[in-house]
């Protein structure tokens, strides 16, 4: 077995980590949902394509694509997703909706997981979707 194969079977078999990130974002609850659960709000921030059909989700960004399976949603609160891969096959992603009791300010909530070392590269992706969405919403 060469280095490859064995690079590919630890990051295989190696466990993921889960991590969450908080934004505040300057919307709605109504409004913010539409952008994290309308496939063509996603593309306005999230993905280059995204094809819904049922509960199957194709995510593309550039040359990669994704097939994720919707998990679970609640309209104004948040939607789960968990890609096909089997490497995935213990992890979600979920984007969560916040509200402050205090200051009815709205935050979205990532819920995600990543090998072991790529955790702030995993960040730095979200940062920039998140200045994207920022972006869409007119922040």
């Amino acid at each position: 077995m060469d280095f490859v194969s064995l690079k590919h079977l630890y990051k295989f078999y190696m466990s993921k980590i889960q991590f969450e990130l908080e934004y505040l974002v300057h919307s709605s609850a109504h409004i913010l949902y539409n952008c994290i659960s309308n496939p063509s709000s996603l593309e306005e921030w999230f993905a280059d394509s995204v094809n819904q059909k049922g509960e199957s989700f194709q995510f593309k960004w550039d040359d990669e694509e994704r097939k994720a399976k919707l998990l679970s949603s609640k309209k104004n609160q948040f939607i789960r997703w968990q890609w096909d891969e089997s490497e995935y096959a213990n992890t979600f992603f979920e984007m969560r909706i916040k509200i402050d009791e205090m200051t009815n300010e709205v935050a979205l909530i990532i819920t995600d997981f990543c090998d072991e070392g790529d955790e702030e590269d995993a960040r730095m992706l979200w940062d920039l979707a998140i200045d994207d969405l920022h972006r869409v919403i007119g922040r």
